[in-house]
C-alpha cells in the first residue's frame, strides 16, 4: 500500500486541476486524512470544494471495473450498476459489488438513481466511441466464468439495449501476460475520437505478444466505421518488459490512459519507450495537455490507471 499510494496522489492532484474527486476507502482515519491532505492541496491552487470523500468497504482498489457506467438517456444521465465477480470469481469481490450502492446512499450520486442490471460487466472490458459504437474482446466477455448462460448474440443484444449502442465491435486476438481480466480493452485499443483509434503493438518478433498483437492489428484494419470508411489508427510503443520479483511479467501499457477535462493522464513505468508515448498521446490530442504519472507500482499489482479510476458525468455527483 505505501508504494501504491503516491500513485494514487499523483493521480488525485492531476484531476483536481480539471474536475472534482470521489474518494472512496474503507479506512475512517485515513480517508479523513487524505481529505484534508487534497482538500488542502486544492484549495491552495483556488480550487475550494473539489474532494468528496466517502467511507466504504472494498475488497481492492479497481473502481474501473465495478464502478458505474453512466449513458445519456433522454431523461438525463443513467447510472448502471453492472454486477462485478471479480474478472470471474478469480479474487473475493462481495464488497466491490455493493460499492456503487454504499457511494448511492451516501448521496454521492444526488438525485440520479443507480439502475441495477443482472448482468456480469466490468467497465476496463467496453470502450465507447460515444457515438453508438462499442469496441470489446471475445476473450473477456464470452468467459463463462462471467454470464454462463448467454452467448454472443445474446450479450450483444443485452448491450446494445442497455447502453444504447448501435453496433459493437469484437476483437478476437491480443493478450498482455500478467493480465488479471481476460483481455480488458482498455489494456489493449481505445478510442480517441468516433474515427480514430489508438492500439498496443509489439515490434519483437521474439516477444510472447508479437503473434497475437499483429492478429489485432489486422482485426483494427479491417474494422469500418458506421458509414464504412476505415479508423484511423496509431500504434502505441511496447514498453521494455517488467517481471515482478517472482519473474512473473507484469502488463504494462500505454493504452491505460485516462481522458479528463482538458488532459490526458498517461501511465508511464520508467522505461525509454515513455518519452515516446508522451510524444504520441500529444499528437493524437493536441488540444489537451499530457500528464505522465509513474504507473510502476501499479502494474505490480496487475493494473494501471484507467483501471483504478471512474469518470461520472458533470450534474451527477452531489457538490
Amino acid at each position: 500500500m505505501a508504494d501504491v499510494e503516491p500513485v494514487f496522489e499523483a493521480i488525485a492532484k492531476a484531476v483536481l486541476r480539471f474536475e472534482h474527486l470521489v474518494i472512496s476507502c474503507e479506512f475512517v482515519a485515513r480517508l479523513q486524512q487524505l481529505g484534508q491532505q487534497l482538500n488542502a492541496y486544492a484549495e491552495g491552487n483556488g480550487l475550494p470544494g473539489r474532494v468528496i470523500t466517502v467511507p466504504a468497504p472494498a475488497n481492492d482498489t479497481w473502481a474501473r471495473d465495478h464502478g458505474p457506467i453512466t449513458v445519456d438517456t433522454a431523461d438525463g444521465p443513467a447510472l448502471l450498476d453492472f454486477r462485478f465477480n471479480a474478472w470471474g470469481d478469480k479474487f473475493p469481490w462481495e464488497k466491490d459489488d455493493a460499492l456503487n450502492r454504499h457511494l448511492a446512499n451516501a448521496g454521492v450520486f444526488g438525485k440520479h438513481p443507480l439502475q441495477p442490471v443482472d448482468f456480469v460487466l466490468e467497465g476496463g472490458s467496453i470502450e465507447s466511441d460515444g457515438a453508438g459504437t462499442l469496441l470489446t474482446t471475445s476473450e473477456c466477455l464470452l468467459t463463462p466464468s462471467r454470464n454462463p448462460s448467454m452467448d454472443r448474440t445474446a450479450i450483444e443484444q443485452l448491450l446494445e439495449e442497455v447502453l444504447g449502442v448501435d453496433r459493437i465491435l469484437w476483437l478476437n486476438h491480443g493478450y498482455l501476460a500478467g493480465d488479471d481480466t481476460d483481455s480488458h480493452i482498455d489494456t489493449l485499443a481505445r478510442f480517441c475520437a468516433p474515427d480514430h483509434i489508438c492500439y498496443v503493438t509489439c515490434p519483437d518478433v521474439a516477444d510472447e505478444h508479437y503473434s497475437a498483437l499483429a492478429a489485432m492489428e489486422e482485426e483494427l484494419q479491417e474494422f469500418r466505421q458506421a458509414d464504412g470508411t476505415p479508423y484511423r489508427l496509431t500504434p502505441l510503443p511496447w514498453p521494455d518488459p517488467i517481471y515482478d520479483e517472482d519473474g512473473e511479467r507484469l502488463p504494462a501499457t500505454y493504452a491505460n490512459f485516462l481522458i479528463i477535462n482538458g488532459a490526458v493522464l498517461l501511465p508511464v513505468y520508467d522505461v525509454p519507450q515513455d518519452e515516446e508515448a508522451v510524444r504520441i498521446m500529444a499528437g493524437i490530442f493536441p488540444d489537451r495537455e499530457i500528464i505522465p504519472i509513474d504507473c510502476r507500482p501499479l502494474i505490480y499489482q496487475h493494473g494501471s490507471l484507467h483501471c483504478v479510476t471512474m469518470q461520472i458525468p458533470a450534474g451527477v455527483v452531489t457538490v
